[in-house]
């Protein structure tokens, strides 16, 4: 009896859990269809957490952490953990990458993604990294940073990946911009919610620059830098450095490409100080 009792008990947990499953994705789809958000973002069964030191680390180099309630920092010190966990860290040209570097460039991308429920994108699994600028055979020239999607690897000259987080409002910041690369390849690629809530807005961001009316206004402000009409790619990348670093001025100028990048990555106003 004791046997029975307990094989129902736990026939009735997995079928209460595959209705809340069900629910969770129709509620998910409805939710992403008609308010482009996902129904959740942040829920953990185990939150890891960092110790003071290390901490501190995030507080020195990301007011955007500072900004953030007690819980949302929780949340945050747990997706930096989750990242350093998850992939793995190559040093290059005799460079010693320390838990600081670590902790810093995990700290950039889960800004980015601060927004999305899926964070730990499977395109990449290694982060390279260089003292300097580094030559590449791919393609015979210096780079300061890339993604690349066939290695499954992003990698940064750490001497410009540091002057994009130390100098905050010049609209250049490296580890923004091969992050973004590698977000919007993994939209292509996969299909959570995440990923399908990104490349629908980056559809619309795009066509949306594509009006001859737009494109006048974007070339009169030169608030974008000349780089970013490369490729839709490299539009995407350099747009969302000018949203991290210059909010007031984007929404200011062009408040319907604002929001349209606002939704693309989920992310909450209340996180930004637009009104500076």
């Amino acid at each position: 009896m004791i046997y029975i009792a307990v094989i129902t008990i736990f026939l009735l947990i997995v079928t209460f859990a595959l209705f809340v499953g069900v629910l969770l994705g129709v509620l998910d789809y409805f939710s992403v269809k008609w308010l482009d958000k996902p129904v959740y973002v942040h829920f953990y069964m185990r939150k890891f957490d960092l110790p003071k030191s290390k901490e501190q680390i995030i507080k020195n180099h990301f007011e955007f952490y500072n900004h953030l309630s007690f819980k949302q920092k929780q949340f945050f010190k747990h997706r930096v953990v989750k990242f350093m966990n998850k992939y793995q860290f190559i040093p290059k040209d005799n460079i010693v990458i320390t838990e600081e570097m670590k902790i810093i460039i995990a700290s950039t991308a889960v800004k980015l993604t601060f927004g999305m429920r899926n964070y730990l994108v499977n395109v990449f699994d290694k982060i390279i990294i260089y003292p300097k600028p580094y030559y590449s055979t791919v393609n015979d020239a210096w780079h300061k940073g890339e993604f690349n999607p066939r290695m499954r690897a992003i990698v940064f000259s750490w001497e410009d990946f540091m002057e994009g987080i130390r100098v905050k409002n010049d609209n250049y910041n490296l580890g923004l911009h091969e992050f973004t690369h590698a977000i919007h390849f993994h939209g292509k690629k996969n299909d959570d919610v995440s990923a399908y809530l990104f490349t629908k807005k980056f559809n619309k961001i795009i066509h949306f620059v594509s009006q001859p009316e737009v494109q006048e206004r974007l070339k009169q402000t030169q608030y974008l830098r000349e780089y970013a009409y490369t490729n839709p790619f490299e539009f995407i990348a350099v747009l969302m450095e000018h949203f991290f670093e210059t909010p007031q001025e984007l929404q200011s100028d062009f408040p319907e490409l604002y929001e349209k990048v606002r939704k693309m990555i989920n992310f909450s106003p209340k996180l930004q100080d637009t009104k500076k």
